[in-house]
């Protein structure tokens, strides 16, 4: 990997990965290839090699192709993928289980599982000769403890030496795979992932912490015959009942030619004895002592160790050359560009420390479903990573631009960079810290970073979107309406000037619907005029705008959702000016993104139809909302989160952002207060004609999307609701 004498090393690559666990949850066999739709996208691989990619790992898992045994294997979908990539110039680095147990018939802690694998590794090598690189079995110690110790995955268990047998079984079983593709193809390489992490812990907890400590390498320590006399688990390994295979792969060692290491905020925990800092559930026993089990980059002090130096331990310590083969966070946009960018400058940093780093992957390119919950639930919970798939074909994302840019410059950036991802910032800490580390300083955004500039800022929806910057660390600036009148194109491109913002903000509107009748050309002002001289100044300055409409533009003459190309037939003045304002921005701001939402509620919004409904029960009262008026509410946290993400990714145009879910007021009334423990039969349903409403309500105005269907359902997002607002 390393330069010869006659030339320079090769430059830095970016790989790709495609989520594709196989997992056991409960009685149901979960596949993150089809959940993802990559089962069915053959045009997807197009996609990644666009981007400038070198390789992929990618999945050729043994439970797909032969999950009834390999007399009835399905090879098919696998040739035509690897045909397609060979076609396109995409190396393959072929996964043949990953956190996985293989066929139905199979077991990790069979004693047979080894053999088992080797055997498919050689169909695997007798079919595709020309593959080269392989990472037989992913994370196997991750894949262990989460099986054996945490009680996570199948086999749910809790015991050390079932962890052990796990885990030796999966070594042993790379090893013989690695011998039988090796006797097929003499090239092939074994390219070894594993977490990359670290324990913390305070004084009384040390031993655990050396535990852990030393059990975190233990992947690479048996893969490279490392585990003999003397290493620090070797009683604790033979007590186990595994003494003829750490023989057998001391004597006989297979080391990777490629070290990956995955690695992400959560790598590193910190062990606290003091158990009454925390929520239950954070403790655990070893037997010994009862502690609290943490994300150390939420307690510590001094942060995280961080992937940089943990890497160059790692290269330390087996002179292997290294791969960063994780890099992904499921969070907001702008910190998957930061993680992302950070580990590639760190691993620029490595090379030049004379630390062999052949590439940076960019995983889960087509996002993933249920990792939040390490997947012990399906809920459907989706995050995305340079794709989108949330639409008929799958979205390009920020990353995607970004991991084009790393992949054919070797830099990239975007105004969000700025600022320090979220684990370097003083507000990551979820308790006061527990060790006696000095902080290390915040990277302060510099200077020169550039903000949101957000106009009506003192309105619910530019509070919300305010609070959502706030908490994402993205500069923003939101001037009062005294400090700059936006209805004046000099003042505003002065400020533009002076602020230099990367993207504005309109969250004016008219939000006074009472004055409506009374004064039409206020609301012409609030609605079009604000928003064609922030379009002006947008395109003038060549900056994204993000600007708000509504459902209220549609006359609910259909019953179906409006999605976004469906023609709006406004009725009533405001409605008419937000229509209004809607082509104006269009066509004076090619960069604009138009968000139409459905009526807004959140938790701090105490003019919700959901709070006026809690509250007036609460108070002993009744009701009354419209039973014929069918809407989709948006909820203002899930709105302002996915309409920053895509002003990040330089979405342009119209799109439709509201909760899946289609009912009427009085429903929506009606399940707010079952959801607060509040009877529903307080409200009362009447007709949309008995509600003074000075601004007209369409009979449906659902909103959908032809675009993608960002927001989560209704009812998660009602549950969110009422769990931040009730507490």
């Amino acid at each position: 990997m390393q330069g010869s004498a006659d030339g320079p090393r090769p430059p830095l690559q970016m790989w790709g990965g495609v989520e594709c666990t196989v997992a056991r949850i409960g009685a149901e066999i979960v596949d993150q290839t089809r959940l993802n739709g990559h089962h069915d996208r053959l045009q997807d691989l197009d996609r990644f090699a666009a981007l400038g990619l070198t390789a992929i790992r990618y999945p050729v898992l043994w439970e797909r192709i032969e999950p009834d045994g390999a007399a009835r294997a399905d090879w098919g979908w696998t040739d035509e993928r690897l045909g397609r990539m060979r076609e396109l110039g995409l190396r393959p680095i072929a996964t043949l289980l990953h956190h996985g147990n293989g066929p139905s018939d199979t077991e990790l802690a069979d004693p047979d599982f080894a053999k088992k694998f080797a055997a498919f590794a050689a169909r695997v090598a007798e079919r595709y000769p020309w593959l080269v690189d392989y990472t037989p079995i992913n994370e196997p110690l991750t894949t262990a403890r989460f099986c054996a110790l945490y009680g996570l995955w199948h086999p749910h268990g809790r015991d050390h030496r079932l962890f052990v047998r796990i885990l030796v079984n999966q070594i042993m079983a790379v090893r013989l795979a690695m011998r039988a593709i090796r006797e097929i193809n003499p090239r092939a390489r074994l390219v070894q992932t594993e977490d990359l992490g670290k324990a913390h812990s305070t004084p009384r907890l040390a031993y655990q912490a050396r535990h852990e400590n030393a059990r975190r390498w233990l992947t690479l320590d048996l893969l490279t015959g490392r585990v003999a006399a003397g290493h620090p688990l070797w009683s604790y390994l033979r007590r186990a009942g595994v003494g003829r295979e750490l023989e057998e792969l001391t004597a006989n060692p297979c080391p990777p030619d490629i070290v990956g290491l995955d690695y992400y905020p959560p790598s590193e925990r910190f062990l606290d004895d003091r158990v009454e800092r925390y929520p239950a559930r954070a403790r655990v026993d070893n037997g010994r002592d009862r502690y609290a089990d943490l994300d150390a980059v939420r307690v510590r002090a001094g942060g995280l160790t961080g992937f940089e130096r943990l890497a160059f331990a790692t290269w330390r310590r087996y002179r292997l050359p290294l791969a960063a083969t994780e890099v992904h966070l499921g969070c907001t946009r702008e910190e998957q560009l930061r993680w992302l960018k950070e580990i590639w400058d760190g691993a620029l940093r490595l090379r030049a420390r004379g630390a062999e780093v052949c590439a940076v992957t960019t995983w889960a390119l087509l996002g993933s479903y249920d990792w939040d919950s390490l997947l012990v639930r399906r809920r459907g919970h989706y995050e995305s990573g340079a794709f989108d798939v949330r639409a008929a074909q799958p979205r390009p994302t920020a990353v995607a631009r970004m991991v084009r840019d790393l992949a054919t410059t070797g830099d990239a950036h975007h105004p969000v960079l700025d600022t320090p991802g979220w684990w370097r910032r003083d507000d990551r800490l979820l308790w006061p810290p527990a060790d006696r580390d000095r902080a290390r300083p915040s990277r302060r955004g510099r200077p020169e970073a550039r903000p949101l500039l957000i106009a009506g800022g003192a309105g619910r929806l530019g509070d919300a979107v305010i609070r959502s910057c706030v908490a994402r660390g993205l500069p923003h600036h939101a001037p009062s309406q005294l400090e700059l009148d936006m209805t004046d194109p000099l003042a505003v491109a002065a400020a533009v000037e002076r602020y230099r913002p990367w993207a504005m903000v309109n969250a004016t509107g008219f939000a006074r619907a009472q004055a409506v009748g009374i004064d039409p050309e206020a609301c012409r002002r609030g609605n079009v005029l604000v928003a064609a001289v922030m379009a002006a100044a947008c395109a003038a300055a060549g900056i994204q705008l993000l600007a708000w409409s509504s459902h209220l533009i549609f006359d609910g003459s259909q019953r179906q959702p409006y999605v976004e190309g469906d023609a709006p037939a406004p009725r009533g003045l405001d409605a008419a000016s937000k229509l209004e304002s809607e082509r104006v921005v269009l066509a004076a701001c090619p960069r604009a993104l138009l968000i139409r939402v459905g009526p807004l509620f959140a938790p701090w919004d105490q003019a919700s139809i959901a709070a006026r409904a809690i509250h007036a029960v609460r108070m002993g009262g009744h009701f009354e909302a419209a039973a014929d008026v069918t809407i989709s509410p948006s909820y203002l946290p899930h709105l302002v989160a996915v309409a920053l993400d895509l002003l990040i990714d330089g979405e342009v145009g119209v799109w439709h952002l509201a909760n899946e879910g289609a009912v009427t007021y009085a429903d929506f009334a009606r399940a707010a207060l079952r959801g607060a423990g509040l009877p529903s039969d307080r409200v009362e349903s009447i007709p949309a004609a008995d509600i003074p409403w000075l601004a007209a309500r369409p009979r449906y105005s659902v909103l959908g999307s032809s675009r993608g269907l960002l927001m989560p359902p209704l009812d998660q997002a009602l549950a969110h609701y009422l769990e931040a607002s009730l507490g």
